[in-house]
């Protein structure tokens, strides 16, 4: 029943069975399916469907907890003979937090801790919390999704990068509604949490923009506009020490628009007292309570 219970979880953050459908990989009729047969398994409904929507019932939100519970069980199998101290840490990291915050906590984790392990997977935030939801990472640092994480998942912040207009070093001026509206648009890839920021940033401030390219990695942004590419809205990431001199960088007066990197792991707890651990080695370094 794993893979059924795995199938909740993801029906359960995606809020449709065609959703679930593409993050896992089958077809919806194969989430049904699997859906149908954990209920009949368990003689209880765990949705009410609501058009294309499907909103966990009473029963099937405490079925969720205790899934996420066996899942992380699950992930431990084989461990048990195992000293603790020897268990492995999976944590997953976007790009730039592997260079940022990581490398300074992991290196006091492993000099306290000799005998612990740690592995750290890249990706993109979407994809690592979703692996975080199904157990097969035991944390995840992450941009803060634009939408409310489900009661399973903890999240803890750790930085805050307010959003900046970047422009070519040799264009003049200071009003960055004009610069946007101006100049070419080097996009932060709008499918990204980050990328989604700035699209809704534009659209409240009514700011029409015309663009030339559209990249995930803020390294290669960064790059562009001192190429003389276009103009970029981009957070001011620690991970960026400074921008290059090509590179002039535009105040934008807006204190909510800033991207917010945290920690997020399940609710029901971290799977080893060594994950623990760590999780609170990288709360106690952090740039915000």
């Amino acid at each position: 029943m794993i893979r059924e219970l795995r199938t909740l979880l993801a029906v359960a953050q995606a809020g449709t069975f065609a959703g679930a459908a593409q993050r896992i990989g089958l077809t919806q009729a194969g989430v049904s399916a699997q859906i149908k047969r954990l209920e009949e398994h368990l003689g209880v409904a765990l949705f009410e469907r609501q058009g294309r929507n499907s909103q966990l019932t009473h029963q099937g939100q405490e079925v969720l907890s205790q899934a996420q519970e066996l899942i992380a069980l699950y992930g431990q199998l084989g461990l048990a003979g195992e000293r603790a101290e020897t268990q492995t840490v999976t944590i997953g990291a976007i790009a730039s937090m592997q260079r940022l915050i990581l490398p300074q906590t992991l290196a006091h984790f492993h000099q306290t801790h000799p005998a612990c392990k740690t592995r750290v997977l890249p990706g993109l935030s979407m994809a690592l919390l979703d692996q975080v939801d199904i157990g097969e990472l035991d944390m995840a640092i992450i941009i803060r999704p634009p939408f409310a994480l489900h009661r399973g998942l903890c999240w803890h912040t750790l930085a805050r990068e307010p959003f900046q207009l970047l422009v070519p070093a040799g264009i003049e001026g200071d009003d960055w509604h004009a610069l946007l509206t101006r100049h070419p648009f080097i996009r932060y890839e709008r499918t990204s949490f980050g990328g989604r920021q700035v699209e809704r940033f534009l659209r409240e401030q009514h700011c029409q923009v015309e663009d030339v390219c559209e990249v995930d990695e803020l390294d290669a942004i960064v790059a562009l506009v001192a190429s003389g590419v276009g103009v970029a809205l981009l957070p001011a990431s620690k991970a960026l020490t400074h921008w290059p001199d090509q590179v002039r960088a535009i105040e934008l007066a807006a204190p909510d628009f800033y991207r917010e990197i945290g920690l997020v792991h399940r609710g029901a707890g971290l799977s080893t007292p060594s994950a623990r651990t760590l999780a609170e080695m990288l709360a106690a370094g952090a740039d915000t309570p």
